[in-house]
């Protein structure tokens, strides 16, 4: 190998140690030339006899020339109306939610009204009798909806927020004229399949979910499978993912352990691949396969080997692994992500990194390998395909529970985090709450996307906020039997 000569390196030839001369010979770190200027100090605790020698590369990442230019943006103010790459568009499904309780029954097959069973409790008698004498505070309840972010809003991880219990049990209602007031949830979250998610969070949160009234980030994304026939699926715990992308419809799905079964070489950091793992992965010839398309529905687990296969796949020739496209800049097959939120607020007390970092990962070393931008789609808030989608939702459960299929017009959006769903709910006009239960922390608005209609210290404050905006502010949170507007001793005047 090369030798250096000790004058190249800028230091005096080492001397024989004795007891006279046994102290470092050094460069002093502050008297290096200007393109070695150091701003890390040398450790404290020096190993006798060592050379200090200047580094030739300077200790400031440089992440930032290498990211996409979209991948974050400071301010609602800065920020371009989409995250994508190059104006891409977003599918979302096309058709109308079909509801499962629209097709009840009575017993002699008569259809019922949509969410309205045939012999109703004694509840759902009085507090239609109380809404229908005060007619005007129940136009207004249907005219207001909530689109809820789960994680850091109602939840940490498996763990209850309190006041997120009490938040559902009132629109579930729990209020003067026990009406149901129309919410939805509008999550960043993934990975399970939404009926499964719905199950955990009902035991969670101690209220039935429905999954006609849930959207994750990649529940829009059902509608690519119109378009993709063969799909690499990223992410997730287990298979659950490859479930996901079953029930939405793709016809052929492929996921990063059915590669490594089939091709071990493919990740040369991967150190383990489980018995499990390879009996659950469905090997296959890959050269003769061609996949179309690459859907990161959630965090990856294994960033080394999804990093690898996803910049084989890019560079690849028509989405065939093993070859290599004459230039792997043209022609790429089309990579989806599901949001694009660089923190997630867990049971952890300080957020963890999310699905963006994994993306930003990407970007970085796509644009060091091949020179140019990786061209993305994101799905997920702020997308306003996202947005698109929940009005869809909305409406549709609008029409399951009141039997009236519109959009109200008072939406309010609460969230946990000002870069996605302040952000997004902002663009889209539906009054924003800020809560400081996840990843905002701050004093006051955030200063760089606020909140439009404030900052709460939890979701209860913001929705009770809300509601005596819309309702009043004599507008009481809690039902009660002896509300019997036409025997009872409470007057509808007593509840208005």
């Amino acid at each position: 190998m090369p030798a250096f000569e000790d004058h190249e390196l800028g230091v005096e030839a080492q001397r024989p140690q004795t007891p006279k001369f046994d102290h470092l010979q050094k460069i002093i770190s502050h008297g290096s030339p200007a393109k070695y200027n150091h701003t890390i100090p040398a450790p404290a605790d020096r190993h006798p006899g060592t050379i200090e020698v200047p580094a030739t590369r300077s200790s400031i990442a440089e992440a930032e020339s290498l990211k996409h230019s979209l991948s974050v943006s400071p301010s609602q103010a800065d920020r371009r109306g989409s995250r994508n790459s190059f104006g891409a568009s977003l599918p979302i499904p096309r058709s109308k939610r079909q509801s499962r309780l629209s097709s009840v029954t009575t017993a002699d097959g008569r259809p019922t009204r949509p969410g309205m069973p045939s012999i109703q409790p004694t509840r759902d008698i009085l507090s239609s009798q109380v809404q229908d004498m005060s007619s005007v505070k129940t136009a207004a309840a249907k005219d207001m909806a909530f689109a809820f972010d789960i994680d850091g809003v109602l939840v940490h991880g498996d763990r209850l927020i309190p006041e997120g219990k009490r938040v559902l049990e009132i629109l579930n209602g729990d209020n003067e004229l026990g009406i149901k007031i129309p919410h939805i949830f509008l999550t960043n979250g993934s990975g399970k399949p939404e009926a499964a998610r719905c199950a955990q969070l009902s035991r969670i949160l101690h209220s039935p979910i429905s999954t006609e009234q849930f959207i994750q980030s990649h529940t829009p994304m059902s509608a690519l499978a119109e378009y993709y026939d063969t799909v690499l699926v990223v992410g997730g715990e287990n298979y659950q993912c490859r479930e996901v992308a079953k029930q939405y419809g793709f016809k052929d799905i492929v996921v990063p352990n059915d590669i490594v079964a089939a091709q071990p070489t493919i990740s040369p950091l991967k150190e383990f691949f489980t018995a499990e793992q390879r009996a659950t992965s469905t090997p296959r010839d890959f050269s003769k396969v061609k996949i179309n398309a690459i859907l990161v529905f959630s965090d990856s687990r294994d960033y080394a080997t999804d990093l690898q296969i996803i910049m084989d796949l890019l560079q690849s020739e028509d989405g065939v692994l093993g070859t290599r496209a004459k230039d792997p800049t043209k022609n790429r097959i089309p990579i989806y992500f599901s949001q694009g939120d660089l923190l997630c607020p867990t049971e952890h007390p300080i957020p963890r990194m999310s699905q963006g970092t994994f993306r930003i990962a990407l970007e970085a070393i796509y644009k060091a390998i091949t020179g140019v931008e990786l061209e993305r789609v994101v799905y997920g808030k702020p997308e306003l395909a996202t947005y698109k989608y929940a009005d869809e939702v909305m409406t549709s459960w609008m029409d399951t529970i009141h039997n009236e299929e519109r959009l109200p017009k008072n939406i309010y959006m609460i969230g946990d985090n000002p870069q996605s769903d302040i952000i997004g709910g902002n663009m889209y006009g539906w009054n924003t709450c800020l809560v400081r239960t996840g990843v905002y922390q701050g004093e006051g608005n955030d200063k760089q996307n606020p909140a439009s209609f404030g900052v709460f210290a939890n979701v209860l404050e913001a929705v009770q906020t809300a509601l005596k905006k819309e309702l009043g502010d004599d507008f009481k949170l809690k039902w009660s039997d002896a509300m019997n507007p036409v025997t009872g001793n409470h007057s509808v005047s007593a509840i208005e």
